[in-house]
């Protein structure tokens, strides 16, 4: 534990803080902040809602844009029957409940760049393979 005597200003304390929570992570062999959330002086992701329908062999919206590191957190209802709510490539999946039983709150922060796909994982219908999305991450 490191003890700090003196005046310390709020720029330093934020780099300080930074610094340190970039020596944990790197501990912990896990990613390591980028320049520009230190340089904000702020640890904390941003964060989207989505409200996503679920209805008719859809998902409504069918695409999500977002930044790395935003925190996307889904607000999933169903206007009709149970719906699945899966994204492939991670162990997100869940239950949609059918009309009137209730909706359900999924987060997810990408960590990388890319395409992640998502589709309806409850075998719903006639129509359910075409019942899916993309959740597009940009740098």
């Amino acid at each position: 534990m490191v003890v700090l005597r003196g005046a310390v200003t709020n720029t330093t304390w934020k780099k300080l803080t930074c610094a340190a929570a970039m020596v944990f992570l790197t501990e912990l062999r896990m990613a390591v902040p980028s320049a520009s959330v230190c340089a904000s002086g702020s640890m904390q992701n941003e964060r989207k809602v989505v409200h996503m329908l679920a209805e008719r062999f859809r998902f409504s919206p069918d695409e999500v844009r977002v930044k790395v590191g935003t925190t996307i957190e889904f607000r999933l209802e169903s206007d009709d029957t149970d719906h699945g709510f899966r994204i492939i490539g991670t162990d997100i999946e869940r239950v949609i409940p059918k009309r009137g039983r209730g909706n359900i709150v999924v987060s997810f922060t990408p960590d990388q760049a890319g395409r992640y796909d998502f589709e309806c994982s409850k075998l719903c219908g006639a129509g359910h393979n075409f019942m899916h999305g993309v959740i597009v991450v940009e740098p």
